[in-house]
Order: C-alpha cells, then sequence, then structure tokens
C-alpha cells in the first residue's frame, strides 16, 4: 500500500511540475466590445476553433472593451500591428475606404445575413477595389447582421414624417435617404452612441433591436420603431500582414478555413441577440412601434435611389461605383448569391 501511494504521488508531482504545451505562435486578438457582447462571444468560439484545429500551435491573447484598439481607427491599429488581429468596421471609418463604405447601401431588398456575406464575397472576387481599400489586412472574417430599425429616446416614430427634425446616428449608407426625410443624420462608432445618447447628442440611432439589451440601450432611449434598413456584409476581422507573413502556410489555411465558421457563428449569434433584445425591450420599458407597410415600401423605393446616387457620386474620387451596385441588385433579384462562374452581371 505504501509503495502504491508513493508511486501516486511522484506520479502527480510528475504531472504537476510538467508545464502545458506551448503554443508556437500566441496571437494577440482586441475588439472594442466588451467579452459578453454577441460579438465577442462569436469571437471566443472561433478562438477556440483554431486552436483546436492547428492542434495546438496557435493561441490567442484577447484585449477586450478597447483595451488595445479603437472603435473608430482600428484599422490603421490593426494594419501597424498593434494587434495581430481585430474587429474593423470600415463602413464607420471617416477616411478612405471610399467604396467599402457606399457597398453597404448597395443591397436593398436582401433577405438573410447569410446573403449579406455570400453577396459580398462574390463583389470583392469581382471587383478589386474593395481589397484594394485595406492594404496591409487579411481578412479573415465578412459580418452581415440583424436588420436595422430606429430607436429614440424620447419621441416615437410612427411613421416616416415623424422622422423630421430627429438627429440621428446612423451608417453611410442611409444618410441621405434619412436627411430626405428630414433628419439630421450623423455617423459615429457604435461604441460612442451610448453616451450620445445618455447626454442628448442624438435623439436615436438606427441600429437593430438586438443592442436594445446587448448595448444597453433600453436604458438611455425608450421607443424601437421597426422600420427595415437593408444592409450589406462588410470585412469585420481582419490580421495585420505583418502577422499573416509570420505564419507558415499549413497554419494560414488553418484561418482561412475558420472563415465560414466564424461567419456562421457571427449569423447565428446575431439572430440569438435580436430576439433576446425585443423580449428584453418588452421588459424593461421600451415600446416597439411597427411602422406601416405603405411607408416602409416607400422607404424602400427612397433607399435604393439614394443607393444609386451614392455608387454614381465616387466617380469623384476615381471609383466606378455604379457597376458594383447593378452587380449586388443582380444577385439579389436572381436568388443566386452564391459566387459562381456564371454569377448575374449587370
Amino acid at each position: 500500500m505504501r509503495k502504491t501511494l508513493t508511486l501516486g504521488l511522484v506520479a502527480l508531482l510528475t504531472a504537476c511540475s510538467s508545464p502545458a504545451p506551448k503554443a508556437e505562435y500566441t496571437l494577440t486578438y482586441a475588439s472594442p466590445y466588451p467579452p459578453t457582447h454577441p460579438f465577442s462571444k462569436a469571437d471566443i468560439t472561433w478562438m477556440h476553433q483554431v486552436e483546436k484545429d492547428s492542434g495546438g500551435r496557435i493561441a490567442f491573447k484577447p484585449y477586450w472593451s478597447g483595451a488595445l484598439i479603437s472603435s473608430d481607427m482600428s484599422i490603421t491599429e490593426i494594419r501597424h500591428g498593434l494587434a495581430d488581429i481585430g474587429l474593423i468596421t470600415p463602413i464607420y471609418t471617416r477616411g478612405g475606404v471610399h467604396l467599402q463604405r457606399a457597398q453597404a447601401g448597395f443591397y436593398g431588398g436582401v433577405k438573410t445575413m447569410e446573403d449579406q456575406v455570400s453577396i459580398y464575397d462574390c463583389l470583392a472576387a469581382r471587383f478589386p477595389q474593395l481589397s484594394n481599400e485595406l492594404p496591409g489586412l487579411h481578412v479573415l472574417a465578412v459580418q452581415g447582421g440583424n436588420f436595422p430599425g430606429i430607436m429614440t429616446r424620447n419621441r416615437p416614430v410612427r411613421t416616416l414624417a415623424d422622422l423630421k427634425g430627429l438627429r440621428l446616428r446612423a451608417q453611410t449608407d442611409s444618410i441621405d435617404v434619412l436627411r430626405a426625410l428630414g433628419t439630421d443624420p450623423v455617423n459615429m462608432p457604435m461604441a460612442e452612441v451610448y453616451s450620445a445618447l445618455a447626454k442628448g447628442v442624438i435623439d436615436g440611432v438606427v441600429a437593430p433591436a438586438d443592442t436594445i439589451k446587448s448595448l444597453h440601450f433600453s436604458e438611455v432611449a425608450h421607443y424601437f420603431t421597426t422600420l427595415r434598413l437593408s444592409r450589406g456584409g462588410y470585412p469585420a476581422r481582419a490580421m495585420s500582414d505583418i502577422a499573416w507573413r509570420r505564419l507558415p502556410p499549413d497554419l494560414q489555411n488553418v484561418l482561412n478555413a475558420a472563415k465560414p465558421k466564424w461567419e456562421a457563428q457571427l449569423n447565428a449569434n446575431n439572430a440569438k441577440a435580436e430576439k433576446a433584445g425585443i423580449a428584453f425591450a418588452k421588459d424593461h420599458g421600451v415600446t416597439i412601434i411597427p411602422l406601416p407597410a405603405a411607408d416602409q415600401t416607400r422607404f424602400d423605393a427612397l433607399y435604393n435611389r439614394f443607393a444609386l446616387d451614392q455608387a454614381r457620386r465616387l466617380s469623384a474620387v476615381g471609383i466606378d461605383g455604379e457597376p458594383v451596385f447593378r452587380a449586388a441588385q443582380a444577385l439579389i433579384a436572381s436568388g443566386q448569391t452564391r459566387c459562381t462562374k456564371d454569377m448575374p452581371h449587370d
């Protein structure tokens, strides 16, 4: 018995003294969101998947809540290696990436988040300008999203006429149509919206229902109108080329292979968060207001009209945006959103 205990103790001490195998590559990951946010939960699932698929050769060191990168400069920060991998939002970037910002508005009539992502992939394969606007970055995931409505602090929006005079935070693609309806739209990163609502800097925000809970908007706004704004996919997770080139080809393949898994997880978490947001709203004093069908039809027509205008205005910066708009609309109209050799042309 004594011998058995001694052998057991030796085995235990040996196990405790043996360090866990160290990953060959520890990659930093940065996000402006906390780890509890639906985006971050998808990111964490992806990290675990990559660690598993790499056989432990890749590990991650995450930095959350803007500890390492900012919400408005993340493209530049990732490009220069402040973090190896991070969340980027080119559609909210104030300078450059002209086509990236505009193309998010070319998806009028799109039905699902999966279609948002696949249409973007088709456009990126066909129009190199989209990738050219992200030099120094290797895109690891494209993100779609729940369709935004309008959340307001104190003024309910029951019809399009009620938008007049409101100062709303909105993404670039919807600014023109909202301005035509009498609002004062402003563009700012989502991470800044809570403070702006709380201080009364803005009257409301164009955002999906999941933000009612995930970003605590129910604390600073009281009405959510189910105006459905079409939106597109965009590159949302990227790795600096500096870090990408440090990896051997087989590990680069691991990251590339994980792209659809990350995108699927983002879609699933977004859908779950939207349902949770609606339920949360009902229990926390947020009034859900349906928009009349006639107003939604009018808004959809205006949205596409101004999207085409935005596409044409890109010529001022040397970009032919209209073919991109036409291609996106052709894919949506055909119902064939997957990239094929005979994909619809404008």
